[in-house]
């Protein structure tokens, strides 16, 4: 089972002034570990269950850009995109920006958008529920076109793109992984069966985890896709504790999430910044989830 590290929290002590160099540092640690992706949240605030809007919050594609220069082999991606925040072509062209300096590292992570919080106070759109996902089908396809040889035009309900010319491509071929992110039965996972290489589910439930999996594998069927083709991605936590006293709790919700199918566990590690956290990591998890 592989690892990913999501880091959504950077309101960290020693502030703004210090935040690049404690992002590096926990990427470097993250990366000599043996993690296998890195991800930040596509976020303008801080979210709720992590703090208030106040909080600090990096943008993501930029965060990504430093995180590419401060490591050499973890892959990166944003946790995932709210399609309503960039037009799909400049997404797009982050993306390979971003893979082409990373040597190959990016994964676009996409979804439909929920915070319409933040959407409205910064200014940026967020139509209704049935336009956003409309809007995913659509970007989802343009970026697979711009990864092409096709540089023809786009005519889609919600975007018209002249020419999809992409200059460089990404490096990683036939494009960057697409993973869609959430849950939902009806629009979500289907749209994972018939266009994403991975999938992220939230397991904080095994036995609703376990149903969203039926789910897509249902999905799969009606599509004529081929289940096994898409890499499963367990959303979690790692809360190993203090002093390590939920190491072992851990390991065991690692254990079902793996037994259940997934074969990617991607969460933050609470106290990040803590250098003992990254210790119990590198010793008990890494070496645990290699079992799996």
């Amino acid at each position: 089972m592989k690892v990913g590290l999501h880091i959504s929290n950077f309101t960290w002590d020693g502030g703004a002034a210090e935040l690049r160099f404690r992002m590096a540092d926990i990427a470097q640690r993250a990366e000599q570990t043996g993690v296998d992706r890195i991800s930040v949240m596509d976020h303008v605030w801080q979210i709720g269950p992590l703090g208030p809007p106040e909080y600090a919050m990096l943008e993501a594609y930029t965060a990504l850009g430093w995180l590419a220069a401060k490591t050499e082999r973890v892959k990166l991606l944003a946790m995932v995109t709210a399609v309503v925040y960039r037009e799909p072509g400049l997404l797009a062209k982050a993306v390979s920006t971003l893979d082409v300096l990373s040597g190959g590292r990016s994964i676009l992570g996409i979804g439909a958008a929920w915070n319409e919080d933040e959407a409205r106070g910064l200014g940026l759109p967020f139509p209704p529920t049935a336009e956003r996902f409309e809007r995913l089908e659509e970007a989802i396809l343009i970026c697979k076109q711009m990864w092409s040889d096709d540089e023809g035009p786009f005519e889609g309900k919600h975007y018209h793109l002249a020419r999809t010319l992409n200059s460089p491509q990404p490096l990683r071929r036939p494009h960057p992984p697409i993973l869609i992110g959430g849950s939902g039965e009806k629009k979500t996972l289907r749209l994972v069966a018939r266009y994403a290489d991975s999938c992220n589910i939230n397991v904080f439930d095994p036995v609703v985890a376990a149903h969203k999996l039926d789910v897509l594998r249902q999905h799969c069927a009606d599509v004529g896709r081929n289940y096994d083709e898409i890499e499963k991605t367990a959303q979690t936590r790692f809360n190993l504790g203090e002093n390590g006293e939920h190491v072992q709790q851990t390991i065991e919700n690692l254990h079902a999430m793996a037994e259940l199918g997934f074969t990617v566990a991607h969460g933050s590690l609470i106290n990040v910044s803590r250098p003992r956290q990254f210790d119990l990591f590198a010793e008990r998890i890494i070496p645990a989830l290699e079992k799996f």
